[in-house]
């Protein structure tokens, strides 16, 4: 057999087997009731919003990863060396510190809000999630659902926590010492409630992404038969 030959055989094998690999694949996806989608779905999203909230809501669950570490306001980031200059570091640090205690605290009532945002998901939805071909279909399905009611839950929290622990009162008095530092800030460093509110949950969110990716990706992350049926077939 020549090279041309050889060449064309090989490319109507891979075809043959890529055809009858998707075609194994629909059949194996049209096996699923909608009973099992939302079933698997549901239980590999309760999965990950369990991981991601106990691994965030635990003490320093912020600090200790560098990926949702809230760190100061980007515009105060900017006159960080000074404050530091200053003689202010420890309070920079007792500031950023509090920021992440005030994210921690917030995140456990997430629970309940994502738990409800599950139930009422529709089979359409769970299909269409499950089929997406995103590793964070379900991640924005949630935010679309979730956010803004998250958002409302969470903000009362972190500020009675700012407030317990003095972070708004520190913080004006920090900057409040030098005025010519103040005028250079953003509204990011002003509302500081809004703004570790919003870095909570988009720290949540991201861990809640990666959880979906885990079980999406990695059979080892199917830790029940439903999941293991359901997201077999994306496999």
């Amino acid at each position: 057999m020549n090279r041309f030959s050889m060449s064309l055989a090989i490319i109507v094998l891979f075809t043959l087997f890529s055809g009858a690999s998707a075609q194994t694949s629909r059949n194996r996806q049209a096996s699923l009731s909608n009973l099992d989608i939302a079933g698997g779905l549901k239980g590999a999203l309760t999965q990950g919003v369990t991981n991601a909230i106990d691994d965030l809501g635990r003490r320093n669950g912020f600090l200790d990863n560098v990926r949702v570490r809230i760190p100061l306001p980007r515009n105060l980031q900017k006159t960080e060396k000074t404050l530091r200059a200053l003689g202010q570091g420890d309070k920079v640090d007792e500031f950023v510190d509090a920021m992440n205690h005030a994210a921690e605290e917030a995140v456990p009532v997430a629970a309940d809000i994502f738990i409800d945002s599950i139930r009422q998901m529709s089979f359409s939805d769970a299909r269409s999630i499950l089929f997406s071909g995103r590793d964070d279909a379900a991640t924005e399905f949630f935010r679309r659902t979730s956010e803004d009611t998250l958002r409302d839950k969470f903000r009362p929290i972190v500020q009675d926590f700012t407030e317990r622990v003095g972070v708004t009162s520190k913080y004006k008095q920090m900057m409040g010492r030098y005025g010519f530092i103040g005028k250079a800030l953003g509204q990011d460093a002003k509302d500081i409630d809004g703004y570790v509110t919003q870095k909570a949950l988009d720290g949540l969110f991201l861990l809640i992404a990666d959880e979906e990716a885990k079980i999406r990706r990695d059979p080892v992350g199917r830790t029940t038969s439903i999941l293991r049926k359901v997201f077999g077939v994306l496999t």
